[in-house]
């Protein structure tokens, strides 16, 4: 007979492994300061090559995005992040680059995957973070 306590451990047990987590950082130069209010879509390639939303945020008062809404945990597979920086730092800035889109792979499920961008004026830059 299996006490709930045992029953607990063998299912955690047998739980497939966790999946990947992703967040993302705005990183304003030009004004020294994390980017605030930036809405970030998340999407994930489907096997016909188009492309889903699987959650979206806008960056907190640090230029944050730690949690997509509900969506927590993401499987293998490519991944894109949409900016919409024409909302940043204000609808009248007319960004250069109003939209800035960062596609990239999840390889490991159980890794957590931190893609800021770094921006400008006149430029951007990325890279994975931890």
């Amino acid at each position: 007979m299996k006490t709930p306590a045992l029953a607990l451990l063998l299912s955690a047990i047998a739980s497939p492994a966790a999946a990947a987590d992703i967040s993302t950082h705005v990183l304003d130069l030009g004004r020294g300061v994390g980017g605030q209010g930036v809405p970030v879509v998340l999407m994930k390639q489907l096997a016909d090559g188009g492309w889903q939303k699987v959650g979206s945020a806008s960056t907190d008062g640090n230029g944050r995005v730690r949690a997509f809404g509900e969506a927590k945990a993401f499987d293998i597979g490519i991944y894109r992040l949409v900016f919409d920086m024409s909302r940043y730092p204000d609808a009248a800035a007319a960004p250069f680059f109003p939209e800035i889109t960062l596609t990239f792979r999840v390889t490991d499920a159980a890794a957590h995957y931190h893609v800021p961008v770094v921006v400008s004026p006149y430029g951007y830059s990325t890279y994975r973070g931890n």
